[in-house]
């Protein structure tokens, strides 16, 4: 039975564009609360950075919410001092809709995405694709076969030294991005980016959208998406994630 002494103080940031937000945040808050220790404050954006840093872990599942410097360098003090960050899906993605009809993602927050450990840059139109176990004997995938997600494939790029847990292979054209054509190359699903004493955890699965989510591009979308949200796998992906950012505070607990 879970000690239930040690209370933990989770942020979950949920917000942003082109999403079924309202859904995502409701899963991941359903998740949470499967563990009677964890209280949750939410928030659109970051900038509440005093709850942040007053928080054993951070969650975001957002689109194109980007933080000021100021908050991009608490959150990344935040990281150094040992703080977990599980990021998801849109959280490293900036995006502008051009005149053109292309979307171009600027690399106008560098410091931010170097904490995360990547930015969104493109992904080809929504198909299925296969997930592989890039390091089967951590234990953050230990037991997870490969499967196939119907989601936004991610191509990202990278920073620092990422340990990559889940990877694909992709050769081809983000039809519709400024940045088009992507040679072939391993492309990181679910890593962990080491800062300082502390680390962010990133899965770029986990699209979804309803029928109101692309306003003012489009008033009513037709098909309702949820990608890999529709896949038992993603939801154990969610809870181990979940799980490795608790633990550092409950360890805490288990140590006094």
């Amino acid at each position: 039975m879970a000690d239930l002494k040690r209370r933990v103080d989770c942020v979950l940031i949920a917000g942003g564009k082109f999403h079924d937000i309202d859904f995502a945040r409701l899963e991941i808050l359903k998740l949470l609360a499967e563990d009677d220790r964890v209280r949750v404050r939410v928030f659109e954006d970051y900038s509440n950075i005093e709850a942040i840093r007053a928080a054993d872990l951070l969650v975001s599942y957002t689109c194109d919410v980007t933080p000021s410097l100021a908050e991009q360098e608490a959150l990344r003090a935040w990281l150094e001092n040992g703080g977990r960050w599980y990021a998801l899906h849109g959280t490293n993605s900036i995006l502008r809709f051009l005149s053109s009809g292309l979307v171009d993602s600027p690399r106008w927050a560098p410091h931010f995405m170097r904490t995360l450990g990547s930015m969104f840059i493109a992904h080809p139109p929504i198909a299925p694709y296969r997930v592989s176990v890039a390091d089967p004997d951590h234990p953050l995938v230990q037991g997870v076969e490969p499967f196939d997600a119907d989601d936004e494939l991610y191509l990202s790029e990278c920073y620092g030294d990422l340990h990559v847990l889940l990877d694909t292979e992709f050769e081809g054209e983000a039809t519709g991005f400024v940045e088009s054509r992507w040679e072939k190359a391993r492309r990181p699903v679910f890593y962990i980016h080491g800062v300082g004493e502390g680390a962010v955890l990133y899965l770029t699965l986990g699209h979804c959208r309803g029928h109101y989510d692309m306003r003012p591009l489009i008033d009513f979308y037709p098909v309702p998406e949820k990608g890999a949200w529709a896949l038992p796998v993603f939801y154990d992906l969610l809870r181990r994630g979940l799980a490795w950012a608790k633990a550092p505070a409950l360890s805490q607990e288990a140590s006094t």
